[in-house]
């Protein structure tokens, strides 16, 4: 029977392995879990812990915050302990942090082979932490599971061509399997009606910590909320920089509300006309439910979807003309299956059962 680590950081990265789990299960696979202790955060709803079946850790590394060299070092000291003693047969990472490059180095110098989930993500500026830990990774994993095939070609102009899968995206397996618990009253609680709103989200730092960059997007969304309602769950560090900035004036007429969990986002979301977000996550959950997506940053990871015109990349000055063309058009890009099937965890299971190692 195979024996697999997986190294898990942050909560996205508890979400995806939760779903892989399940289906390890069912292969009869023996996994083991290590939590880094890089963002130990359960903030999640029971609803989470009950569908998913959301496990603790059999190991925590208890890293906590640090510089990028403290927290990467710290978890590859500690991890290696891990893996020497239960010597798997593949290590299982996930994503972009600094626990993901930990886990893929310590596999490499152990000649343990490293899968993964999430690989082929590629996103200007080069030298962003994230970009680092996905490129790194990616060179000395021996399996690559993709998200989307945008994501196969980008390993493919680097040379990457063995091991790569074409799996789909997990967290379209987690928007299916949560999407009959999404809370669509919260739509009745801050009186909205179906398609007559928008929901933004801002929070990068490029956007927030940049009184200009902020100011022009306020001003955009002042524009918007005198066409459409305008509800903006909002970051208590943007909230902060609203204010120190004296920028209130441009968010009155914006429904200013605190921020969500994903249920209840997901509810908003999903009655919504469209999204303008900064969210790297929000932009594809967006996809997911249907719904177009202003993305105001200068790149994204998801490229296929402005690729293909579904969402669209906007300066901060240029938020309400970006609207103007998705509401005009009529034309809706083509864009089905861009994240596969919702089947994503039952493929790299099965290519990882089926693999002799």
């Amino acid at each position: 029977m195979k024996k697999i680590i997986s190294l898990i950081g942050a909560r996205p990265q508890i979400i995806k392995e939760a779903i892989l789990n399940q289906e390890f299960e069912k292969e009869g696979i023996e996994e083991i879990l290590v939590h880094s202790g890089q963002h130990y955060d359960f903030n999640m709803s029971d609803v989470f812990f009950k569908v998913l079946n959301i496990r603790k850790a059999d190991y925590n590394l208890g890293i906590g915050s640090g510089t990028h060299a403290e927290m990467t070092g710290k978890t590859m000291i500690e991890f290696e302990k891990v893996v020497l003693k239960e010597r798997p047969d593949i290590i299982l990472v996930y994503g972009d942090t600094n626990t993901t490059l930990a886990g893929a180095l310590v596999g490499a110098k152990l000649k343990i082979p490293v899968a993964h989930v999430e690989a082929g993500i590629r996103q200007e500026p080069k030298d962003m932490p994230e970009e680092i830990n996905r490129v790194l990774t990616d060179h000395v994993s021996r399996y690559l599971f993709c998200p989307s095939k945008l994501a196969v070609d980008n390993l493919k102009k680097e040379n990457i061509a063995k091991g790569v899968y074409f799996t789909g995206d997990i967290m379209y397996d987690l928007f299916l399997k949560m999407k009959p618990h999404f809370d669509e009253t919260i739509t009745n609680k801050l009186n909205l009606e179906e398609n007559k709103y928008i929901v933004t989200t801002i929070h990068r730092d490029f956007n927030t910590d940049n009184k200009s960059n902020l100011e022009g997007i306020l001003k955009e969304l002042e524009k918007i909320s005198k066409e459409i309602k305008v509800v903006f769950p909002i970051h208590p560090r943007t909230r902060k920089r609203i204010e120190e900035f004296n920028l209130t004036e441009y968010t009155k007429g914006i429904l200013l509300t605190e921020p969500f969990d994903y249920l209840s986002m997901m509810g908003l979301v999903q009655k919504s006309l469209f999204v303008i977000t900064d969210s790297g996550g929000l932009q594809k959950e967006a996809y997911f439910a249907g719904k177009r997506a202003i993305v105001v940053m200068p790149d994204t990871g998801w490229r296929e979807l402005t690729d293909a015109g579904w969402n669209l990349l906007s300066k901060p000055d240029e938020i309400k003309s970006k609207m103007d063309c998705i509401v005009d058009n009529e034309i809706v890009p083509e864009t089905e299956h861009i994240y596969g099937e919702g089947n994503a965890g039952r493929k790299i299971v099965e290519i990882l059962s089926n693999t002799n190692i």
